[in-house]
């Protein structure tokens, strides 16, 4: 049985339950910078490129979850370009700055941070070549120094790009960071049961966990979420994707998984299942 996700896996889109579709869908557009690519009545789909990122499903008759819950911590899209990264950042300082939260340079990437009008964090990031990454003992060299906002945009929002010279450029889904009850719990979902591997750890506040060699492609934290149980249905995370590279990694996942004695649906082309604190999980072969 092959111990790790395959090198090749990625994250796929993130699905948000939201109370607002017209407003959340304006939001991802019209402040994120994403195209809708998908609009059928209760669920809209936004990305670049033809490619998925985020599907909002309208839930009405749902709620917030308490202070405390497990769930999203945030979504992050990392753009291809700085100019591009630049452009979405120009966006959210023109149309909603009061939703930007900070910035930092964590030396393998620089990003931007801020919360959509439901309360669902996003990073917004730039990475660097992993040629300039560091890594000491397995472990991913990260850190969080300042970035200054409008240094960037001096460097790199240039009139061209202003001008929407970037609107069409590839982005996607980087990582998805959770919050969970307990990083001992989260390591043995992730890492031995999902395959994962651990890129980075901050003891018992943080894990962050990647396939393939990249920094992350999922965190967990208990940062506002320590002892969390299952969650409860509520608005915000509705579920985290998925893109392996082929089906026989596919297929080995499901082996993974069904010998730790996770429950998985298995309808032929996708694999769903339940981390510790029901945050859903979808694996399907890269399209």
């Amino acid at each position: 049985m092959n111990e790790l996700l395959a090198p090749a896996t990625t994250m796929g889109a993130v699905t948000l339950l939201v109370s607002d579709l017209d407003g959340m869908t304006a939001f991802y557009r019209d402040v994120i910078t994403l195209q809708v690519l998908r609009a059928d009545g209760s669920e809209v789909a936004l990305g670049r490129a033809g490619h998925e990122l985020v599907v909002l499903r309208h839930e009405p008759k749902l709620r917030h979850a308490a202070p405390g819950s497990a769930g999203l911590f945030h979504t992050a899209i990392v753009f291809e370009s700085q100019a591009a990264l630049a452009a979405a950042l120009a966006s959210v300082a023109q149309r909603a700055p009061q939703t930007f939260t900070g910035s930092a340079d964590h030396l393998v990437s620089q990003a931007f941070y801020l919360t959509d009008p439901e309360g669902n964090g996003v990073e917004l990031y730039w990475d660097r070549a992993r040629s300039e990454w560091s890594w000491t003992h397995g472990q991913i060299e990260m850190a969080t120094l300042y970035l200054d906002p409008n240094s960037y945009l001096q460097d790199h929002l240039t009139d061209e790009v202003a001008a929407g010279s970037t609107a069409t450029d590839a982005a996607q889904i980087g990582h998805v960071h959770l919050s969970v009850g307990d990083v001992a719990f989260a390591r043995d979902f992730y890492v031995r049961r999902l395959g994962f591997d651990v890129t980075a750890s901050m003891g018992e506040q943080a894990l962050f966990v990647s396939a393939g060699g990249y920094h992350h492609h999922m965190a967990m934290n208990v940062w506002n979420s320590r002892g969390a149980g299952p969650r409860m249905p509520a608005l915000g995370l509705g579920q985290v994707d998925l893109a392996l590279p082929n089906p026989d990694a596919l297929g080995e996942l499901n082996e993974r998984l069904t010998h730790f004695g996770t429950r998985v649906q298995d309808d032929g082309r996708t694999l769903s299942f339940l981390d510790p604190w029901n945050n859903a999980l979808k694996a399907q072969v890269a399209a």
